[in-house]
Formats: C-alpha cells, structure tokens, sequence
C-alpha cells in the first residue's frame, strides 16, 4: 500500500464555514479517497446553522451531511468524537494526512498547547508526532494575538495552516466558486487530484 492508498482524516469542528467541510468530503469521496471522518459537537451546532440540517453524531448518516448519499467511489468511516479507542487516536494506524475543516479557535488552542480532550485534538497531535500532513483551515477575522501565536506554533510543528480565504482570479461569479477555490486548496495540500478551478496562467 502507497501513501495515496492510505485513508485521509476529515475533522469538522466549530468554526463558520460548514460548506467548506461538506463540500471537501464530496470531493475527496468522488476522487475515491478513503475518509475517517469525526465532528465536533460545535461542528454539528455551526453545520445546522449555516446549512440547516441536524446532524446526529451518534447515529451519524453520511447522506444527512451531504444532502444526498455519498458517491460510492470512495469510502468513509465515521468516529465519535469521544471515541478515543478509534484508530486514528494511534500513531499506529497509518494515514495519509489530516484535515481539520473548518477549524475553530478553541481546536487551534488545543492543538497549539497539547491539550487535547478529544478524538479530534488527538488525531491531529498524531499526526504532528509521526510528521505526518495536518492542514487545519481557520475561518475567522479578526485574528487576536492568541490566536496568531498558535497558528505559528503548529506551523512551527509542522502543519499547514490554511485560512479560508478564497481568491477571485479564477473568474468566480458564485458562493459556490469560492468554495471550491478553498477546498481546492485544500485538496492541492493533500495531493488530490482536482478540477475545481482553473489554475493561474491557464487558458482553458
């Protein structure tokens, strides 16, 4: 098994920014990645604000995340995040990198100091700890100090910090566009292959 073949770590945590998050999953399931996904408790309270679904992180239904069931080109396993004894907590468990869309402040601040209280916090000092891609995406301006200095500390560790902060070049005319420029991002830093936007210097 290749580093592509291995699975990719989706976390979604509580910041404003759910359509990046549901939107990345759909990507990454149609371009046939494995996905272990969690969600954090102010993850599910954002995602039903901003895209108005409840999700149930007990009995969690991919098809409610997405609006309609998942493509069926790659597969996807979902861990409470309370579920500490799930196999992305061990570094022995090998993944591919770990995303954390959106990412909020308080998840930044756990991360940044090692106070981690749960699957999501854990995951991702896994990945730090083996060097393996973490790429958290920060929704929120503006920035306090608190929060620059951890964005620095976790880049100083090794990750990617990825603010969602879509660009206009690619010609964007909807809410939609800018997500995808996001998630296309995001998507370059994984190593999946995309075709959300049209690239600088592309003609076509």
């Amino acid at each position: 098994m290749g580093p592509a073949d291995l699975p990719i770590v989706v976390a979604i945590t509580g910041a404003s920014g759910a359509p990046y998050g549901v939107r990345l999953v759909e990507v990454l399931l149609a371009a046939g990645c494995d996905i272990h996904l969690t969600v954090s408790p102010s993850g599910q309270a954002v995602f039903a604000e901003e895209i108005g679904r409840r999700l149930d992180l007990d009995r969690f239904d991919p098809a409610v995340l997405l609006g309609r069931m998942p493509p069926t080109d790659g597969t996807w396993t979902y861990h409470h995040y309370k579920d500490l004894m799930a196999p992305i907590a061990s570094g022995s468990f090998l993944t591919r990198s770990m995303v954390i869309c959106p990412c909020s402040g308080s998840t930044l601040a756990a991360i940044a100091h090692s106070m981690g209280e749960n699957l999501i916090h854990r995951a991702a000092e896994v990945h730090l700890k083996e060097r393996r891609r973490l790429v958290v995406v920060p929704r929120e301006t503006p920035l306090s100090l608190p929060q620059l200095k951890n964005m620095q500390a976790i880049h100083e560790a090794g990750a990617v910090v990825l603010p969602a902060a879509p660009g206009f070049y690619h010609g964007a005319t909807t809410v939609a566009d800018l997500v995808d420029f996001v998630v296309a991002r995001i998507c370059d830093q994984l190593g999946v292959r995309h075709a959300l936007m049209r690239r600088w210097g592309e003609t076509t």
